[in-house]
């Protein structure tokens, strides 16, 4: 496993200087938001020639793409809402090529109208099911399109908070363009840390052939995910990272959840742990 970053973590007024905050600390893969070039995370619009701008970026300092977001509520209340969404996800999909990815984030979304990340009971509703089939399916013909892998999260907040119900997803899309993004942290609700094995066991049993990134991401003794730096929260890494090495997945390990100040100890502490590894 080759270790990365979201590129979100430097906070730069330029393109250059963000990339270049990356290499400093001997990374060379990042999971990208658009935001960094200066543009809407989910552009209206990508020219060839911003493109080709990015991709030179990278290139310059041997810096890959492992995946791009594409977060937006796919389940949004606004029918419209959702619409824009996928309409800016498919631009986004036609990009992935000469960016240089072929792997496009999501965000499973939430019944809560303002905040993506926040958790609304409607989520469990027969109706919001219905609705992220829906967006799901119409995102998977952009894929198909535009050769690229869509990869969602089970995230607490979200429609998908739980390996099972990404299983259930997966199952029922029935694409191989459809894979997931595993991230410890985010699969524990509230009371489940005394039964972290467990749980990561559940999840890996449930996913792991259709992993197509992994993040890493601390949680707090409190629960709380992604305030913590990794290996200053209560994620067990060594069964994580465990676990993904028996799934055989070797793609990049993508660092988040911290502060620009924390990168260096994460970083050393996580190369500790795959020096262990088998």
């Amino acid at each position: 496993m080759q270790l990365g970053i979201f590129a979100k973590t430097f906070r730069r007024p330029t393109l250059a200087e963000t990339l270049d905050a990356i290499v400093v600390h001997g990374l060379h893969t990042t999971q990208f938001n658009m935001a960094c070039a200066g543009l809407p995370s989910m552009p209206d619009h990508l020219d060839d020639q911003t493109v080709a701008h990015i991709r030179r970026e990278f290139a310059a300092r041997k810096l890959t793409m492992a995946a791009l977001s594409g977060t937006f509520n796919m389940i949004h209340p606004d029918p419209a809402r959702r619409q824009d969404g996928l309409r800016r996800l498919a631009v986004l999909a036609a990009a992935c090529a000469g960016l240089g990815t072929s792997i496009l984030t999501l965000c499973t979304g939430t019944r809560d109208p303002d905040d993506m990340w926040r958790r609304h009971p409607d989520n469990d509703t027969p109706a919001a099911w219905h609705d992220l089939v829906e967006s799901m399916q119409a995102a998977l013909q952009f894929a198909d399109k535009y050769n690229v892998t869509l990869a969602l999260e089970p995230e607490p907040a979200n429609v998908i908070d739980s390996a099972s119900k990404g299983r259930r997803l997966l199952d029922e899309m029935r694409s191989p363009r459809l894979k997931v993004v595993i991230d410890a942290a985010n699969l524990f609700h509230p009371g489940d840390l005394p039964r972290m094995r467990q749980v990561l066991n559940e999840a890996f049993e449930l996913l792991g052939p259709d992993i197509a990134l992994a993040h890493a991401k601390d949680i707090s003794a409190q629960g709380e995910a992604g305030q913590t730096a990794v290996g200053k929260g209560v994620i067990d890494f060594d069964c994580y990272l465990s676990l993904l090495h028996e799934a055989q997945y070797t793609g990049p390990l993508i660092i988040h959840g911290l502060h620009e100040a924390e990168v260096a100890g994460s970083v050393a502490f996580l190369r500790d742990k795959l020096d262990g590894l088998p």
